[in-house]
């Protein structure tokens, strides 16, 4: 998020999905290293990360300008003219199109805090865990090298499943956690993260897409991610960051009317924009609303 940014849609979070999680977790909670006493301070340099390792080689980016849909909250046959699509991890990709692997990458999803080790949760001065309040969702501990690399080796078990799948890309939410931080997280560590997922994910063959965070668009030359996600880009005035940062290899949700006619007189002829319901609902349900320009 940026300073003036107050909501950021996600996922909606039903008990099906927290029972999937709690089962991967248990499973995850088995394969996490101990902890150890060689943390490195904050903004020091992943030891295990080359340039060549962390750049993209045999990934395909999203087409530019391309018919979008955000189904983050349920899968559903993409309409005619979609050629990109964006699910959760728990799902299968859309077949023949071009898909993107939504994770919780920053975040600990609701009702999963207790699936991860105490010490892999960011605590404040008096101990208590930081919670993002608007998704009741407790922040990550990646203060650290060591502990960087543990969160994301369970997160990388996630991309894996992406890259089983068959989708083309991840989508690693939550970048601007540290904005939400109360100042114990700096965009150094989110950077120094994201460069593990991305890492990770290029060994996979999966490009790597930045979910919002336009003031750390200038910085994919050091995190090696591929494309952005942009949500009210349009709305909070940041779709020119994300065209300039990525050459356009920017797909953009809207969720007002406003905001997609924002977006489609701008870039509508340059970036892949729709237009969703806040909850990211399904057709046939009350609320669901999809739009393009």
């Amino acid at each position: 998020m940026t300073a003036n940014d107050t909501f950021r849609a996600r996922r909606p979070w039903t008990a099906a999905m927290m029972a999937i999680v709690a089962v991967a977790a248990a499973t995850l909670s088995a394969c996490d290293p101990a902890r150890t006493n060689t943390d490195k301070p904050a903004g020091s340099t992943e030891s295990a990360i080359t340039t060549e390792s962390a750049n993209a080689t045999n990934v395909k980016l999203p087409p530019v300008h391309a018919g979008f849909d955000y189904q983050i909250g349920g899968p559903y046959a993409p309409s005619p003219g979609v050629a990109i699509v964006s699910r959760d991890h728990t799902t299968a990709p859309a077949a023949g199109l071009y898909s993107i692997c939504y994770v919780n990458a920053f975040q600990a999803q609701p009702g999963a805090q207790g699936q991860w080790p105490a010490d892999l949760l960011l605590h404040d001065p008096k101990g208590q865990v930081v919670i993002d309040h608007d998704w009741n969702e407790a922040l990550l501990d990646i203060t650290t090298s060591a502990k960087r690399t543990r969160v994301a080796a369970r997160i990388d078990h996630w991309i894996d499943e992406c890259a089983g799948k068959g989708y083309n890309a991840v989508e690693p939410d939550n970048y601007d956690s540290y904005s939400r931080s109360d100042g114990l997280l700096t965009a150094d560590d989110a950077k120094a993260f994201m460069t593990l997922l991305a890492t990770h994910a290029h060994a996979r063959g999966l490009a790597i897409g930045q979910k919002n965070t336009a003031d750390l668009a200038g910085s994919k030359g050091r995190t090696h991610v591929d494309f952005a996600v942009a949500e009210e880009c349009a709305e909070y005035n940041e779709c020119g960051t994300y065209a300039s940062a990525f050459a356009d290899h920017v797909v953009v949700i809207e969720y007002t009317d406003q905001g997609l006619h924002k977006a489609c007189s701008a870039f509508g002829k340059r970036l892949s924009i729709v237009r969703r319901d806040r909850d990211v609902t399904t057709p046939g349900d009350a609320g669901y609303v999809r739009k393009t320009c």
